[in-house]
């Protein structure tokens, strides 16, 4: 980003309310004094999570100096309610106050383009930082530090007074559990979340008989472990299982790990994952070393046993990965790292943050939530059932290719062989019959499912809102969701038909220079959802400029409310200390998904900050 030559008053902030301020209310002029630090998020995006725990050692370096503020701007309609925004709050410990935005209007003022941004305010309340995506930890520590110095010298930094304190939560025996799977004692093993944890259930799905965990966020393994939020837990054949010494594999979601249990200990150990998470650029090939325990994963979300080995639903990097427990290895099983959604050879489809998986011998089910997706792969081949893409999703039933759901996080395979999907964000229970390709819905009103498995012959569903294990679907049942569609609510960017300059500005951050010592230090990719909007300079490139042609099918339509399409633009940089004999590499990347509106006179020049450290 570039440096200009006058200062940016920092618009006020806007929104529906305040979440964990204690009922408080604050302002830019309450906050005067202090260096403050906007995240423009949203709870379903894997990124902006990521971003929030980037963001927790930052916030306990700098104390009082130093005030994070989470802006809240949906994607889904279901992260509009205030309901599931305060729940979310709680399900990922966000140590911040959050402002509830759901019409966009501070993000609007910010001209906020992506999930995550973040944007920084100086103690006289002006705007000296804006950038965009995950992995800026060390360049906001460095603009905090600078301000410091700065604002100490002008007497301008102020950090008197009290900020309102995080709100207190309540607790239940499982809190905001995430996925279940049946033992071999016909128990069930669930993954309590926010209590980092994992417990045994009794066959009631009730009863709670042992806790694996401490209760605590950590890494610890042994016999009293600790774990961050996990996820998925997977048992093994039993044969498999008697070979390595472990019977359950645990996807340790925020720790970036994959977890091996012993049930009759009660002992963990890391398989796979150093614990720090990996970052690329989409598309980029994922390096992964011979020892599993010396890669990076990036937010493992569910696990399941297909093709002979343990299936992972790599939310964060949009793949699957696999692993073989007998062999000890671990590759990439499918997808390419583009957040998207293309089916075709596992290699080369496009996933957008998988996060549900269950196999039915053949095929491999996936729940793909960002793209509201409910897709399977089959001989090395990936088919999509249920799903538009990136920005359509929905509650409607009837023929697969009309169907909609939003953003499922659980699938399970039925007895009859349909496919049972938790619908979570329409707190429903949705099934795909792939006999007829008709979606029908099971149970209704069933708060954010997030994982199921059969037992019994009856489904057995995680109602994660709830913090409960229940079986909300009576046999025999079922109803017709006639409900509507709906598109992603952010206003769309008005360009003009013909060519439009896309151009990506980056600036190495102080002290840093670009680094090509290992090939171009940019890349710069460019489609288009519909793909006919954009009819000439789709594809990749190594320049951050680039002009393309858009346009629509007829020159007399209308301008539609919620645009004509959205550009899907991917870039990134990578950059290396300047100084120092073993110098630091850096990769900035962002994706964008952005709509746009094609109207005759519009601006033909589309500029996206792909990083700055200075406005």
């Amino acid at each position: 980003m570039t440096s200009t030559n006058f200062r940016v008053r920092a618009p006020e902030l806007q929104g529906r309310g305040w979440l964990n301020t204690g009922g408080q209310s604050l302002s830019l002029h309450d906050l005067k004094g202090r260096i403050v630090l906007l995240d423009f998020w949203t709870f379903c995006c894997i990124n902006c999570l990521h971003v929030i725990d980037e963001l927790r050692p930052v916030e306990e370096e700098f104390g009082d100096a130093l005030v994070v503020v989470g802006v809240h701007s949906p994607k889904f309609e279901h992260e509009r309610d205030p309901e599931a925004l305060k729940a979310a709050v709680e399900r990922y410990d966000v140590p911040h106050a959050v402002l509830d935005d759901p019409e966009l209007l501070t993000w609007q003022q910010y001209a906020a383009r992506a999930w995550p941004t973040l944007a920084v305010v100086d103690p006289e309340g002006y705007l000296v930082a804006s950038m965009s995506g995950e992995g800026h930890s060390e360049g906001l520590r460095r603009i905090v530090r600078e301000l410091i110095e700065k604002h100490t010298a002008k007497g301008t930094l102020n950090t008197s007074g009290t900020l309102p304190e995080k709100e207190a939560r309540e607790d239940t025996e499982l809190r905001f559990p995430g996925k279940i799977a049946l033992l071999p004692n016909d128990n069930f093993l669930v993954s309590d979340s926010a209590h980092h944890s994992l417990v045994e259930l009794d066959q009631d799905g009730e009863t709670v008989l042992r806790r694996i965990g401490d209760g605590t966020r950590g890494a610890r393994d042994g016999e009293n472990p600790q774990f961050s939020e996990p996820q998925g837990v997977c048992v093994l054949p039993s044969e498999v299982a008697t070979t390595v010494g472990y019977d359950v594999l645990v996807a340790d979601t925020v720790n970036h790990k994959l977890r091996a249990l012993n049930l009759e200990t009660g002992r963990t150990t890391t398989v796979a994952g150093t614990g720090e998470v990996w970052r690329g650029a989409p598309g980029d090939p994922v390096d992964i070393p011979e020892d599993p325990r010396e890669a990076r994963l990036s937010s493992p979300w569910d696990l399941a046993w297909y093709d002979g080995r343990v299936i992972v639903a790599m939310a964060g990097t949009h793949q699957l990965w696999s692993y073989d427990p007998v062999a000890n290895h671990l590759e990439v099983y499918a997808g390419t790292t583009v957040e998207s959604l293309r089916d075709g050879p596992k290699a080369q489809a496009w996933f957008a943050q998988p996060s549900g998986l269950a196999a039915d011998g053949s095929k491999l089910w996936i729940a793909d939530s960002e793209s509201s997706a409910l897709r399977w792969i089959e001989n090395g081949e990936v088919h999509t059932a249920v799903g538009k893409g990136l920005f359509d999703f929905g509650a409607m039933d009837g023929k697969a290719d009309e169907a909609l759901f939003q953003h499922p996080l659980g699938v399970a395979v039925l007895p009859n062989g349909s496919i049972a999907v938790c619908d979570t964000y329409n707190n429903a229970i949705r099934r795909y019959d792939p006999v007829t390709d008709e979606v029908s819905t099971l149970a209704m009103n069933v708060a954010e499912p997030s994982g199921a498995v059969v037992a019994d012959g009856t489904l057995v569903v995680v109602e994660s809102a709830a913090h409960r294990v229940t079986r909300p679907v009576p046999p025999g049942e079922s109803q017709q969701i006639t409900g509507t569609r709906h598109r992603t609510k952010r206003p769309p960017v008005e360009l003009s038909p013909g060519p439009v300059q896309v151009t990506i500005v980056f600036e190495a951050p102080a002290g840093q220079k670009l680094d090509d010592r290992y090939g171009p230090s940019t890349r710069l990719e460019i489609s288009a959802n519909p793909s006919n909007v954009l009819r000439g300079g789709e594809g990749v490139t190594t320049d951050l400029e680039r002009r393309i042609v858009l346009a629509k099918e007829s020159d007399e339509e209308e301008p539609s409310e919620e645009g004509d399409g959205v550009l899907q633009v991917s870039a990134h940089a990578a950059s290396c200390d300047v100084e120092g004999p073993n110098p630091a590499c850096h990769l900035s990347r962002q994706d964008w998904g952005i709509p746009i509106r094609i109207v005759p006179g519009a601006p033909s020049e589309l500029v996206l900050m792909l990083r700055g450290e200075s406005l």
